[in-house]
């Protein structure tokens, strides 16, 4: 769905919604995945910590690892707009009648847009290889992901500077005293 024939022919048939179903869809997809995820039955591990102390320290440094990981895709929901994100913003302009989102967006802004997949990719890969335990299955999953991952992400050293000076603005946003609230 994110080829530019997809786009093509869904802006056509759903025109605004679009992007709210291309989230969906792609929401359900995990869902499926994970709900019907069966692990491979006495498959090969490639790796797995059962002896002592690996089998303690391990697990919580994948549980630290993975809840660091969300925090970051949580706090990349500040630099990034979320209801644009989701597809909420398109659907919202369209009914009043503003125009496209991306239009306002500044050119360093869109220039980023056209390098970054996903803004969540290395986080991702964290979440997918760092485990205390990795058989085949999970082996399969995580370099097809990965793979995909690596051929869509590209960004440089310009795309950087623009995203820390996004959170920069939005953090010194979020740190301002809000008007009439009391000091």
């Amino acid at each position: 769905m994110a080829t530019e024939t997809a786009k093509v022919w869904l802006s056509r048939c759903f025109g605004v919604l679009q992007r709210s179903l291309y989230v969906a869809c792609t929401a359900l997809a995990l869902q499926l995945v994970m709900r019907c995820w069966k692990p491979v039955p006495r498959g090969p591990v490639l790796w797995a910590a059962q002896a002592e102390p690996w089998a303690t320290w391990v697990p919580l440094l994948c549980f630290v690892l993975h809840a660091v990981a969300w925090l970051l895709i949580f706090s990349i929901l500040l630099v990034f707009d979320y209801a644009e994100l989701m597809g909420l913003k398109q659907v919202y302009y369209h009914v009043r009648g503003l125009g496209e989102p991306l239009a306002l967006k500044s050119p360093r802004a869109l220039r980023l847009f056209s390098h970054l997949r996903h803004p969540v990719c290395v986080e991702l890969l964290t979440v997918l290889w760092v485990v205390p335990t990795l058989g085949t299955d999970r082996l399969l999953l995580a370099l097809l992901l990965t793979l995909y991952l690596g051929l869509a992400h590209g960004l440089d050293q310009q795309d950087l500077c623009y995203l820390r000076a996004q959170l920069q603005r939005k953090l010194h946003l979020l740190s301002r005293p809000q008007e009439g609230s009391a000091q």
